[in-house]
């Protein structure tokens, strides 16, 4: 790297741009800013980490902890955690299985959740990946669903329903970042059981898999900036997608859609894609989980390692230990929902969450 003396060199934000590398990428002095700032933050977190993971302490981590002090969650060595429940009308069961894998830190949450509304049991389950902190997975998991099923056309227009619960907090996570240093955000996966109707919504690089006459179908796309309608979409927006190690959001940004990312907004939109299926006695089960299984496990693969464990809870928990084993260096969690649509009966509900 060659070291440049700029001491004599003064750069101004007015006239033609003054900055060599903004002029040659062809931004504005103004973007070309909010890039430098993301990245400097996204690499001070990356050296946290990789100081965590070879062995130095925090007091030696010194001035980095300070700035980079977040409410990321550290689970217990002692194996992931896990869980699941029956709804109370006996039509489908659910199992989860959480853990930070071979990280230090763990920014993926995750939602189960049984809800009554206007006398229908509603399922609601998703998987919130966060990036650059943990707090914006949170906030969306303790706020996603109660805007959903708040919302007056929940029951009568659900997939609306659903955009605007995702525009809403999304909004609303933006104004409580404000006065937070660093800029975080968090994908998406959520599926919602109403009746016999199964609405998956997705935004970012989560994923959600069902299994319909024992096959692998995909019910969701993983939003990667060098999908071309997304490159166009960022660029027509005034942004640039470039590879950094990966096809990055202005050379930060690993997916093109996201809650939070305050600083990125323009271009990493919150707008989910939606996709209805019909609970019959073909869908057997789905499949809800981060891009830490997703990047070791195919979906057939992740399919044909659920069908033979009846307990979602446990297949969960095999999917999570198979894409440990398997080298994923990402936080993992699985969301397994199975569908009950030839037993009756009832049950009861011990959903939990984290």
């Amino acid at each position: 790297m060659r070291i440049v003396n700029v001491k004599h060199r003064k750069y101004r934000l007015e006239g033609r741009c003054q900055f060599p590398l903004a002029r040659f990428l062809k931004l504005s002095p103004s973007i070309f800013l909010v890039v430098v700032v993301v990245v400097v933050a996204s690499l001070l977190s990356l050296f946290q980490q990789r100081g965590e993971q070879l062995g130095v302490s925090s007091e030696n981590m010194g001035y980095l902890n300070s700035v980079l002090s977040s409410s990321s969650q550290v689970y217990a060595d002692d194996g992931p955690v896990s869980g699941g429940g029956l709804s109370q009308n006996g039509k489908f069961s659910y199992g989860y299985a959480s853990s930070p894998g071979k990280r230090s830190s763990m920014e993926d949450f995750y939602e189960t959740r049984i809800d009554g509304v206007d006398g229908e049991i509603v399922g609601l389950f998703g998987v919130f990946d966060g990036h650059g902190g943990a707090r914006a997975a949170e906030y969306v998991k303790q706020n996603l669903f109660s805007n959903l099923i708040s919302h007056p056309k929940f029951i009568s227009d659900t997939k609306s329903a659903i955009a605007d619960a995702y525009s809403h907090t999304d909004s609303e996570l933006l104004k409580s970042e404000n006065n937070q240093n660093r800029d975080a955000g968090s994908t998406a996966s959520t599926a919602i059981l109403v009746g016999d109707r199964l609405l998956v919504a997705n935004v970012g690089d989560s994923r959600a898999v069902i299994c319909r006459g024992g096959n692998a179908i995909a019910v969701s796309r993983d939003h990667k900036p060098d999908q071309t309608d997304e490159r166009q979409r960022i660029e027509d927006a005034g942004g640039f997608v470039m590879w950094a190690g990966t096809w990055r959001v202005g050379g930060v940004l690993a997916v093109s859609r996201a809650f939070g990312d305050r600083l990125l907004k323009q271009y990493v939109v919150a707008d989910p894609e939606i996709q209805e299926e019909k609970i019959d006695s073909s869908l057997e089960f789905l499949i809800l989980a981060s891009d830490g299984l997703w990047d070791v496990v195919t979906n057939e693969e992740a399919v044909q390692m659920t069908k033979p464990i009846e307990d979602p809870e446990q297949a969960a928990k095999r999917l999570l230990e198979e894409a440990y084993q398997r080298g994923s260096a990402d936080n993992i969690t699985c969301v397994v929902v199975r569908f009950l649509a030839n037993q009756g009966g009832g049950g009861t509900s011990r959903g939990s969450s984290a």
